[in-house]
């Protein structure tokens, strides 16, 4: 029987017995479309349970439970803070957080303060939910927060952090410049990218050279440089677009489409 006609009950049953996560999520994606008080108050019971487990499955239920307004989303969010105050498992902690993100949009300046009291934690998967909590929020604490951990270890979390405060935000400020030049030569590729694009955005006019050098360099995995050059629209690049078609013919290394596209894109601006 399809999993859509499986009663909820029945949902929370399979999630709380299964011995694997190989169906953990289609299950909680098959509850949160099904945004009624009987999967809402199940879950919010599970998220308040002593057991690591059932504490878990309710908080991820809670994040997306319905769309558009989520269902009771501010009850949601309060009780998030409310286990926030003394949780000291990290897989519940990074549950918390990353649900957070999913109702990040009306977080007042207390909530945002004890979300950056995770900025330092030692388990690597809370600081990198950390990213995903404070990303797209204009304040300047949270962004603060986010020039910090594009700084991180973790490649993951700067990754996040720099697309966070790179692309996410519309803030242009000389410290959002300095993070993002701080990454430009990183050494994970996705993060170096990440912090080309924040540039280009900002229209900075330094990273010019460098769109110029990536383009040379382009490869299959090249279409964040080629959205970089749309956002800096600057049109000497299509001479350079037109050009890399052409060497492009003999390597193959990029889709062409691509970059016939980013010229179209280009030409109309």
């Amino acid at each position: 029987m399809s999993r859509k006609k499986w009663t909820s009950e029945k949902i929370f049953t399979r999630l709380l017995n299964n011995k694997t996560q190989k169906t953990f999520w289609e299950n909680i994606r098959e509850l949160r479309k099904r945004p009624n008080k009987e999967v809402y108050n199940k879950a919010f019971k599970l998220a308040n349970s002593k057991i690591e487990k059932e504490k878990i499955i309710g908080i991820y239920v809670l994040a997306q439970l319905g769309f558009n307004p989520r269902f009771q989303q501010e009850k949601t969010v309060d009780l998030y803070f409310k286990l926030l105050e003394n949780e000291k498992s990290p897989k519940v902690i990074s549950a918390i957080l990353s649900s957070i993100s999913h109702n990040n949009e009306n977080l007042n300046e207390k909530q945002i303060s004890k979300l950056i009291e995770f900025k330092t934690h030692k388990f690597v998967n809370v600081r990198f939910e950390l990213t995903l909590a404070l990303s797209c929020l204009e304040n300047e604490n949270a962004i603060k927060t986010l020039i910090e951990l594009s700084n991180d270890r973790d490649s993951d979390t700067r990754n996040w952090a720099t697309f966070g405060i790179g692309t996410q935000l519309e803030n242009d400020t000389e410290e959002i410049r300095i993070a993002l030049w701080n990454r430009v030569t990183d050494k994970d590729k996705i993060t170096r990218l990440e912090a080309i694009s924040g540039l280009a955005k900002r229209k900075d006019r330094k990273i010019k050279s460098i769109l110029k050098t990536e383009l040379e360099n382009i490869d299959e995995d090249g279409s964040l440089i080629l959205e970089s050059i749309e956002l800096f629209n600057d049109k000497d690049f299509i001479s350079l677009l037109e050009k890399k078609i052409m060497d492009n013919k003999k390597s193959k290394k990029v889709n062409e489409d691509w970059l016939l596209e980013t010229i179209n894109k280009l030409n109309e601006k």
